[in-house]
């Protein structure tokens, strides 16, 4: 098997998830929509009580957990169907403002570029550059406050939407901040925290958002899992429902319920934050070991997004412990993954959703680095199975296709 260090892009599944998964695979296999025999009744108690855990792992409720198909569709859900409510169902009110950042992930950024063809005004905000260490890629508190001041007509933002923990750079959002400027505003505060169980703590109350997206396969559960939470706190969320059919969901989303998936998410939130306070230190040394044989075995090696040791006020880390994002100067980055692609060194030079496109990485690009170094980036991503030898063995690997690459081009 490969070097897998692309944990960001999608994890390995835990066998003890697995295990969880297995009885609803088989023979419990009833529809929890089915009550009226034991088959549907059995089926509907798991999902009720995948619910109030999965609910119990983010600090949230369980009425304010609505399961979908993962991150994607959460998001869509949240700054969709927050928008067409705001403007009173199917488009009959005035337009709000959509507020970002512009190193989102593409799932945000394409569904606000959707929404301004609806005719909403979406500002994409930019964040901190390279020149600053300590907070490359954070929201700039300015920027943020200027783009929640009521606009000429005196309308306010509807919705701030902000990827609280970053799949390519690592950056860690000062989420409390930013909840605190979006409710002074009457915004509500979306965060995309697919990135974040298992890696840094999570809390959705103590977070103050009011939606939350997370998908399960990015912390070692199944692939097609999700949940976005609607917060029902001093301000209840209204949302509009993007699909209809059998009003599963409270009416948020129809169809029928993935009993294995929901189960295995749930599985598989209760293990991430139950090991996270063992998990965090494990990763990060992982991580600086990786950072410091790369950096001995490459001239010139740069990192991207905030520095290791930056902090937030409250001394949460700026940066995921589990993450790397490097760029080798005099190297295409393309040629490099083909390189360790043989070499049997799983790796990236960005989202996966965004791997097909033939443009450098807008991440980098909106941090400062021009196309060529951004082409010439790699991402890594460790997780709870990764280990030291892994990481001293991914590092050689590059190491050596970087001087090769460099050698052959004189």
């Amino acid at each position: 098997m490969p070097i897998y260090l692309d944990n960001h892009a999608t994890t390995r599944l835990d066998p003890r998830v697995l295990e969880a998964m297995l009885p609803w695979l088989g023979e419990r296999y009833g529809n929890a929509g089915s009550a009226t025999h034991a088959l549907g009744r059995e089926a509907r108690a798991a999902v009720e009580a995948s619910r109030e855990r999965f609910a119990a792992a983010v600090g949230a409720q369980p009425r304010e957990v609505v399961f979908t198909s993962g991150a994607t569709e959460s998001i869509n859900l949240a700054l969709q169907g927050a928008a067409a409510w705001q403007r009173g169902g199917a488009g009959g009110g005035a337009a709000r403002r959509v507020v970002t950042l512009a190193t989102e992930h593409p799932a945000v950024l394409d569904t606000c570029r959707h929404l301004a063809r609806l005719g909403h005004e979406v500002l994409e905000l930019p964040v901190v550059s390279r020149d600053d260490p300590s907070r490359a890629g954070a929201l700039d508190a300015a920027v943020l406050a200027e783009a929640l001041r009521p606009d000429a007509a005196g309308r306010a933002p509807g919705i701030v939407s902000v990827l609280a923990a970053h799949n390519e750079i690592g950056v860690v959002q000062d989420a409390p901040a930013i909840a605190d400027a979006a409710r002074a505003a009457g915004a509500l505060l979306h965060l995309d925290l697919t990135q974040a169980l298992g890696r840094m703590p999570v809390d959705v109350a103590a977070l103050g958002c009011d939606l939350a997206s997370f998908s399960a396969h990015k912390f070692h559960g199944p692939k097609g899992a999700g949940a976005l939470v609607v917060r029902r706190g001093s301000r209840p969320v209204r949302l509009e429902a993007l699909q209809y059919g059998g009003g599963q969901e409270r009416g948020l989303r129809a169809g029928t319920h993935d009993v294995p998936g929901i189960v295995g998410m749930a599985a598989a939130a209760e293990l991430a934050a139950a090991g996270l306070a063992a998990e965090m230190p494990r990763l990060r040394a992982l991580r600086d070991r990786l950072w410091q044989a790369l950096a001995a075995g490459i001239g010139g090696l740069v990192l991207s997004g905030p520095a290791l040791d930056a902090r937030l006020p409250d001394g949460t880390p700026r940066r995921l412990v589990n993450n790397l994002n490097v760029h080798v100067p005099g190297v295409d980055g393309q040629t490099l993954l083909a390189t360790l692609d043989g070499a049997d060194l799983a790796v990236s030079s960005g989202s996966a959703c965004s791997s097909e496109q033939p443009r450098p990485s807008h991440v980098l690009v909106a941090l400062g680095l021009d196309e060529d170094q951004a082409r010439a980036s790699l991402r890594f991503g460790l997780s709870r199975f990764t280990t030291e030898a892994e990481v001293d063995a991914a590092a050689r690997m590059v190491a050596e296709g970087a001087a090769r690459l460099r050698a052959l081009a004189g």
